[in-house]
């Protein structure tokens, strides 16, 4: 059994982390063993490993924030799930190791018969993309939002709610090799980012307003994106990608009335019900349980190969989500 493990940050993300054997654990009262399926790794991921994100665990620690697994053995007094069973990973209970256990009354059972790959990505990306769409903007069927990052995990969900609601999409990415692939998930527009970006998506939606934008990468990126939306629009930022902090012209705020806001998933499921945060999660995991929601995956790697995973994650020069599995 191995779990990948950290006990320090810093700069360079795959040279903190590590893959270390650790004995098989004990099942007490309640327990299940369970096997990772996969987990995927996010930005978030990246972050924690530098420091950089948010909300940072205790060292030592292991890597990952989601994924699934199956149940291969039942602890003392437990019934269900039953052996075999596919479950949603508890989120933040770090995930990329071979083996873990949990508590079986606060397991998530999933499909068994649906991708095992494509669930591992359910606990945050899905969430973020459908929220991004519902909780700041009241979109009707033809509307137009804009994002940039558009192929990171997120920008290819939102890409597909976005369809599924009716809504039209433009997309903005750093490389025209990125914009067949994008067009195939359902993107309505997808264009490469510049200073003359504004003048480009008015000729590309012939002059539609877009109400809704969001950003993901900060610094100047996130003023080009204001300079795309209507009078009172809303911005929304929900990521760091540069590493800088957003750059809006006062103007767009001041003389256009445009609104920036910022989203974090983890602050909605403290205000969110029980009732909220089922809805949300039951209506994602039937659409990809039927394959109408998935991400693209670039590459897969298992728990051992840890430093690898990791490092093309980080790099940025990879066309889908990289997976960690057993």
């Amino acid at each position: 059994m191995l779990k990948a493990e950290y006990r320090q940050r810093g700069p360079v993300p795959q040279d903190v982390i590590e893959a270390v054997a650790f004995e098989k654990p004990k099942l007490n009262q309640g327990e299940v063993l369970i096997e990772l399926l996969a987990a995927p790794i996010n930005p978030s991921d990246v972050l924690t490993l530098t420091g950089e994100y948010g909300m940072l665990p205790p060292l030592p620690a292991v890597g990952g924030n989601e994924g699934v697994g199956k149940i291969v053995e039942l602890g003392p007094g437990v019934n269900a799930p039953a052996i075999g069973q596919t479950v949603l990973l508890p989120v933040g209970c770090g995930t990329w190791r071979t083996h873990l256990v949990a508590q079986a009354d606060k397991l998530v059972p999933l499909p068994n018969e649906a991708d095992p790959k494509q669930l591992s990505m359910v606990s945050i990306n899905p969430p973020t993309a459908s929220l991004l769409l519902s909780e700041f903007v009241e979109l009707k069927p033809g509307d137009w939002v804009i994002q940039n990052a558009a192929n990171s995990g997120v920008g290819s969900y939102l890409i597909q709610l976005a369809k599924i609601r009716g809504l039209k999409t433009v997309n903005i990415v750093r490389r025209e090799s990125l914009i067949a692939t994008l067009k195939e998930e359902g993107a309505d527009v997808v264009l490469v980012d510049g200073e003359d970006l504004a003048a480009r998506v008015k000729e590309a939606t012939g002059g539609a307003p877009i109400p809704l934008g969001i950003d993901a990468v900060g610094d100047t990126a996130t003023g080009r994106i204001a300079d795309c939306l209507a009078e009172g629009a809303t911005l929304v930022n929900y990521g760091m990608m540069s590493g800088k902090p957003c750059k809006v012209s006062p103007a767009s705020l001041i003389f256009r009335g445009m609104t920036l806001k910022g989203f974090w998933l983890a602050k909605w499921f403290e205000n969110a019900s029980p009732e909220e945060q089922m809805a949300v999660y039951g209506e994602l995991t039937k659409l990809i349980a039927c394959g109408k929601l998935k991400a693209p995956i670039d590459s897969v790697f298992s728990v051992k190969e840890i430093k690898h995973a990791v490092a093309l994650a980080a790099g940025g020069k990879r066309n889908g989500k990289v997976l960690v599995t057993a």
